[in-house]
């Protein structure tokens, strides 16, 4: 199920590391839940309308030399509007002052205001790289997630299909685990970023053997936090009844995350497959596609061209 996240104030802070100027610890409670933020120039003007409250306000250069120009008798609507209950803080950047009227109204309310030396356009992307990832929507996948020559590998399918023992063998290949048995996966932008639990991170179960600590076993470099996914392969029971891609011109099939759509492989599980190998060519011939080189395709152009060889050659 997904999970919408929100942080608070006292994170952002934390990670930012601002120096409060208004609000007292209860303050840093207040939550935020939209990453995006607000340079309130028309509101400072006495334009309310299409305002979006959710969002952080940003003082910067401009919006002090403006409010410098401006009688005390007309700030106070502007700031009474920009401390309301969803505004999670204000940030003023630059060492820029703290304005008499705010500091009045937000001492009053309680508000949360705060201060730092970085220039706006700078703390800006800072902040909203940071709430990016912080609120992105989340949900778990029961499977594996594996770094294979760069990609973020999804391995999927059913209890018993041997997906704990796969990540073992391509760990002893020289890959890295990034989640076992269960990923919580979160869209950050137009990417899909996989991640383990707290309580799984760096761990693999195996059925016979109990938990394994990879680092321990293997070394830092067989466990990353975190990983976006690129590929999905999907382990499935081998059917004789069901056929199954061979030469592979077929359409892609796509594993679909949070409305993104991920290459999808599925893989038949039979006894003399080594999977591992299947799993490394496979990522391989993704890596290969993504730089133009389509063998499936090459492969039909030649059955094509010889196709019409024969038929020029008959007449």
């Amino acid at each position: 199920m997904e999970e919408r996240k929100t942080t608070t104030v006292r994170v952002l802070v934390e990670h930012l590391k601002l120096t409060q100027l208004t609000g007292d610890d209860a303050s840093l409670n207040r939550l935020v839940t939209v990453p995006n933020t607000n340079r309130p120039g028309l509101e400072l003007s006495g334009f309310f309308d299409y305002a979006e409250n959710k969002r952080i306000v940003i003082i910067g250069k401009k919006e002090t030399a403006f409010i410098k120009g401006l009688p005390e008798s007309e700030q106070f609507k502007p700031w009474d509007f920009l401390t309301s209950e969803e505004t999670p803080l204000i940030l003023i950047t630059s060492s820029n002052p703290l304005p008499k009227v705010l500091a009045e109204i937000a001492t009053e309310k309680n508000f949360p205001v705060f201060r730092t030396e970085r220039a706006s356009s700078d703390v800006m992307v800072d902040m909203v790289t940071f709430l990016d990832e912080e609120l992105a929507p989340t949900t778990n996948v029961h499977g594996g997630l594996m770094n294979v020559y760069g990609r973020g590998v999804l391995i999927i399918g059913g209890s018993g299909m041997g997906k704990s023992e796969l990540a073992l063998e391509l760990i002893n290949r020289g890959h890295s685990l990034v989640a076992d048995d269960r990923v919580d996966i979160s869209r950050v932008k137009d990417m899909i970023i996989g991640s383990a639990p707290e309580l799984l991170r760096g761990m693999l179960e195996i059925r016979g053997i109990g938990i394994i600590d990879i680092t321990k076993m293997f070394g830092t470099h067989a466990y990353l936090e975190a990983k976006e996914v690129d590929f999905v392969v999907e382990l499935e029971k081998w059917d004789d009844s069901k056929e199954y891609r061979r030469v592979g011109i077929e359409q892609d099939a796509h594993y679909d995350a949070f409305g993104l759509q991920i290459p999808h492989l599925v893989f038949p599980v039979r006894e003399g497959r080594n999977m591992a190998v299947l799993v490394e060519s496979a990522v391989r011939d993704f890596i290969l596609k993504q730089r133009g080189v389509d063998t499936a395709a090459e492969f039909d152009a030649r059955v094509m061209n010889f196709i019409q060889k024969q038929n020029e050659e008959h007449k």
